[in-house]
């Protein structure tokens, strides 16, 4: 599929598919005329990355994991290594910390907006 294809297919623009190849992210294959093609593979792994993404990992920390994980199922390959879990174990520690945050900050959100609202009646 070309690029555009990609895109649409993945809610991904295309400037980001470009960054995504960049990055080494994503390695499509090039036509005699040098276009971009990619398989359906392709879905899968753009849609992993912007997980990725979403979950703090940056384009290096990604690049790192991706050759680790098979992009059908996200499942690890023979490739994981105690060091990547240790990385990984990390970055999820990180997000608690930042969830935990979030939740408190909530706490007291919430307090503030039931005061009001007694005051604003």
């Amino acid at each position: 599929m070309r690029i555009g294809e990609l895109a649409r297919r993945s809610g991904v623009s295309e400037r980001s598919l470009r960054y995504y190849e960049t990055q080494g992210l994503l390695r499509p294959e090039r036509t005699p005329g040098g276009q971009r093609r990619y398989g359906e593979w392709a879905v899968d792994r753009v849609i992993r990355v912007q997980a990725l993404y979403a979950a703090g990992l940056n384009s290096r920390k990604i690049a790192q994991l991706l050759p680790c994980m098979r992009d059908a199922d996200g499942a690890p390959s023979e490739l994981a290594t105690a060091q990547l879990v240790d990385e990984l174990s990390a970055e999820r520690a990180r997000i608690d910390t930042m969830i935990a945050d979030l939740v408190r900050s909530r706490g007291i959100l919430d307090e503030v907006i039931d005061l009001a609202s007694a005051v604003a009646r």
